[in-house]
C-alpha cells in the first residue's frame, strides 16, 4: 500500500518535538522507536562522530490521523547541515468531528502562536492554523457541521 508521511528537520530537538507530537495524537513511535545517530555505523573513512551528537535522533517516525506518519531527524550544523525555517510548508490535519479539531488545535499551538482561529469558512469547513512552539506550521480543516 502506498502512504505519504512528512518529513521534519530540527536543528538538535527532535526528541523534545516527538514526544510532544505523541502526547498531542496519544499515539506511540513506530518500530523500535527512536533510531540514534550513534547507532549507525560510520562511512568508511570519516571522521569520529563528536560524542555530543551520538545521542542525537537519526530517524524517528509516529504516527498522527488517517495513516499518516510524521517522521523526523536531527539536522545540526556541527553534520554538516544548515537549517532555514519558513512559511513554505503546513502540515494539513482533517479530524473527523470539530472536537478532536479543537483539542489538536489547542495542544499544537499551546507555547506557540495562533495565525488563525478555529472558525466556519466559506468552503464550509471549521478552519484554522498555528505555528507550534517548534516553529512548524500547521492548518485544521474539519467538514463536520
Amino acid at each position: 500500500m502506498s502512504t505519504v508521511s512528512t518529513y521534519l528537520n530540527f536543528p538538535r530537538n527532535t526528541e523534545e518535538a516527538f514526544n510532544f507530537y505523541r502526547t498531542v495524537f496519544g499515539t506511540e513511535f513506530d518500530g523500535e522507536g527512536i533510531m540514534r545517530m550513534g547507532d549507525v555505523p560510520p562511512p568508511e573513512g570519516a571522521p569520529p562522530m563528536a560524542e555530543a551528537d551520538k545521542n542525537l535522533v537519526m530517524h524517528v517516525s509516529l504516527p498522527t490521523l488517517g495513516g499518516h506518519r510524521l517522521m523526523g531527524t536531527d539536522a545540526p550544523e556541527s553534520m554538516g547541515f544548515q537549517l532555514t525555517s519558513g512559511n513554505n510548508f503546513y502540515i494539513n490535519l482533517q479530524p473527523d468531528t470539530r472536537a478532536e479539531t479543537k483539542k489538536l488545535f489547542d495542544a499544537l499551538s499551546a507555547g506557540g502562536k495562533v495565525t488563525m482561529d478555529l472558525q466556519d469558512m466559506f468552503w464550509g469547513d471549521y478552519y484554522g492554523s498555528c505555528t507550534d512552539q517548534f516553529g512548524v506550521h500547521w492548518m485544521f480543516n474539519c467538514r463536520e457541521q
